[in-house]
């Protein structure tokens, strides 16, 4: 009878634990991370007697936890992989919709901007006409403007982020590193601390959704957690943290470091997955190359629409002056290089531009180590990790090139010699949409006529007809391709020093000859080579010329180059225009001054040229400089990509969240609690219960009958 007492008991003491067990699963059906419990049992050694062994009853071995190390990787992953997706995905739609937005891209201000040129070209010596030009310059820099605020402020964003979410992860691997210290005691007994598993294991999926990690198990059920390319952040108890620290090169761009202990180590671009991962991705795929293309866009507009404005008169007759700031004014110079937190040296840089249509959307990183040429410098450029070579300009600055000799549009300038080590971030564009503005307020000071004018003498006997020229002007001939211009008086010292130039035509070699002497300081040369193919190569020099070939009865273009040289600067007017009709001999014909442009539209009709100029992003190529985009196609282009980006992250969101709903429900299938297997758990737990209690009250009702025979 005892043997059948100790089997009731056995059977009532492991029923009653898995009736525990299973309320416990039910009680926590909505618990995160929490996986499902069992119970294992096991007979107990059974006694040996004279007809054999008998069994003794039963014990529990094991609370089991329904758990798959395998099913856990593949969740978190997912888990990191979709909330980097869909941080990533935030942010580009906002760009997306910002850039390609009617009411705030750029597009429909630049379309009206050159519109409202179109229509003052009609009629340039209407003033309503012109201010309409100054107004809609001035809502073109605004627009430039108000998208660069939009993206700073995207920026300042994912500053905050980044701290916010490295201090959730500080917390998270905190916790992790607590319960690591707490499933080690436990676990020292031999049993498995189920709910403390759980608890960690919910703890790196949370962690997953901040920061992609990988979780190494240890023999003694600890977890050790990497991050980046290997970096401890959880070795046991020992817990490391990141912190997001002002970027050392950029102060506007925060930068991860890892710290552990007394070291810290700049993580930034070794971080992926999760939250973090995203917004870093975001970072660099999208807002600098966004914030540089969109800069670009802006400083060549202004140079370009300033340039040519320089090559006109206005309603006065001067020449023209810049309708927006100055590019390379000291200030915005500065702001274009950042030397790097860590230099040793005090020094300085300084980042002008000087051919806005050689500027590319990157940025580069200067570094001095005191051995490369020339002078100890090295460059590189971040967009696509090119070595840049470096040279001297001669004037104390340095210029960048590619591997295909290409000037990159830039001249660095430092204040004095930086220490062996020292960097420095070059940010020719980035700020160039913010850095524009509309300065000229004067309608009659936009250049809309010619410089030049050509006419026929009125005693010519012929009917030959010499076309208007149109004029490109070039400070310094000696050093092209540059187009930079000097002071106001200066050009217009130049010009009026150029005077008038005669033209005879020679019947008997069917020449227009330049009637000679010209003008003091003024010379007649074939035009300029202006773009040499690479690798970079000065200019051949312009070669004198005494006059032009033309075939009379036929339609003849002209081309030649004016150079004055007048109060120590020169000036080349680079001049292209037809000429027909049959002259006889001795017809004269004049390129001068233009004195008389007020319905002159010949600049303004240059200007209007610009709207389809192929004048931003020129780069290389196999036999020269290959022609960049139009301000509206390099504008439609970037708006395309980011359009496009945006597209796909649609697409990996909806990958990402079906591959992670797929993980989750095999997760599920093995470790969640399922109420209807456990009610039938209950019952059948109950039925249990109830029959070892019989074998008890058996036990009992024989004990008592045994008793009851010797009474």
């Amino acid at each position: 009878m005892a043997d059948l007492l100790n089997i009731g008991l056995s059977g009532l003491a492991a029923n009653k634990t898995s009736l525990t067990v299973t309320g416990h699963n039910i009680s926590n059906v909505n618990t995160p991370g929490f996986s499902r419990q069992d119970t294992v049992q096991a007979t107990r050694v059974p006694q040996f007697s004279g007809s054999g062994y008998i069994g003794s009853g039963t014990t529990l071995v094991d609370i089991r936890r329904s758990y798959s190390e395998f099913l856990s990787t593949q969740l978190r992953s997912s888990t990191a992989l979709n909330s980097d997706v869909k941080s990533y995905k935030s942010q580009i739609e906002q760009l997306d919709s910002l850039l390609a937005g009617n009411t705030t891209g750029i597009t429909p201000s630049l379309q009206q901007f050159f519109s409202s040129l179109q229509t003052a070209a009609e009629d340039p010596a209407n003033i309503p006409a012109r201010q309409l030009v100054l107004s809609e310059a001035e809502g073109l820099a605004r627009r430039f403007n108000t998208i660069y605020d939009r993206l700073a402020s995207q920026n300042e964003f994912i500053n905050k982020q980044m701290q916010v979410t490295t201090e959730q992860i500080n917390r998270l691997a905190g916790s992790i590193g607590q319960l690591n210290d707490a499933i080690a005691v436990a676990a020292a007994n031999g049993a498995a601390p189920n709910d403390l598993l759980d608890a960690r294991e919910e703890a790196v999926r949370q962690l997953s959704t901040y920061i992609g990690v990988t979780v190494v198990p240890q023999d003694d059920n600890t977890y050790n957690l990497f991050i980046g390319s290997g970096q401890p952040l959880v070795v046991g108890n020992t817990v490391s943290k990141l912190e997001a620290v002002i970027g050392r090169g950029d102060p506007t761009r925060f930068e991860i470091d890892f710290v552990s202990g007394s070291s810290r180590q700049a993580v930034t671009t070794q971080l992926s997955g999760g939250e973090l991962g995203g917004l870093i991705r975001y970072r660099e795929e999208v807002l600098d190359a966004t914030l540089n293309s969109v800069g670009r866009l802006a400083i060549a507009m202004n140079s370009e629409i300033n340039a040519q404005l320089g090559q006109g008169l206005d309603l006065k007759g001067n020449v023209g002056v810049a309708l927006f700031n100055n590019l390379n004014d000291a200030q915005l110079a500065d702001l274009r290089a950042r030397p790097y937190a860590d230099n040793i040296s005090s020094v300085d840089a300084s980042v002008s531009i000087r051919d806005s249509q050689l500027l590319t959307a990157s940025d580069y990183r200067l570094e001095y180590d005191g051995v490369s040429a020339p002078a100890g410098y090295t460059a590189r450029r971040l967009s696509d990790n090119a070595v840049m070579t470096v040279s001297a300009d001669g004037a104390g600055g340095l210029r960048l090139s590619d591997g295909n000799g290409v000037d990159q549009g830039i001249t660095v300038n430092l204040t004095g010699t930086p220490n062996a080590g020292d960097r420095f971030l070059l940010q020719p564009t980035r700020r160039g949409a913010a850095d524009i503005r509309s300065v000229l307020d004067q309608p009659d000071q936009l250049a809309f006529a010619a410089p030049l004018r050509s006419q026929a003498n009125l005693q010519n006997a012929g009917n030959g007809v010499i076309g208007q020229p149109n004029v490109t002007l070039v400070i310094d001939p000696a050093s092209l391709p540059q187009q930079n211009f000097v002071s106001d008086p200066l050009r217009l010292q130049n010009l009026q020093a150029l005077g008038s130039i005669e033209l005879r035509f020679n019947q008997a070699t069917n020449q227009l000859e330049f009637v000679t002497p010209l003008p003091a300081g003024v010379s007649i040369t074939s035009v300029p080579q202006t773009s040499p193919p690479p690798p970079a190569a000065p200019a051949p020099a312009p070669t004198p010329i005494t006059g032009l070939n033309v075939t009379p009865g036929q339609s003849n273009n002209l081309s030649y180059a004016i150079v004055v040289t007048s109060g120590g600067v020169t000036q080349s007017y680079t001049v292209e225009q037809t000429f027909s009709g049959r002259p006889v001999e001795g017809d004269r014909f004049s390129v001068g001054q233009n004195l008389s442009g007020v319905s002159d539209n010949r600049n303004a009709l240059r200007l209007v040229d610009l709207q389809n100029a192929q004048v931003v992003g020129v780069s290389s190529g196999p036999n020269g400089l290959v022609a960049g985009v139009s301000f509206t196609d390099g504008y439609g282009d970037l708006v395309e990509r980011v359009g496009t980006l945006t597209a796909q992250a649609r697409i990996d969101d909806t990958a990402t969240s079906a591959i992670l709903k797929q993980a989750t429900d095999n997760r599920d299938s093995l470790s969640a609690v399922n109420l209807d297997e456990e009610a039938a758990n209950l019952i059948k737990f109950q039925q249990y219960y109830q029959a070892s209690a019989q074998i008890i009250q058996v036990a009992r009702s024989l004990f008592d009958t045994l008793i009851g025979t010797f009474r």
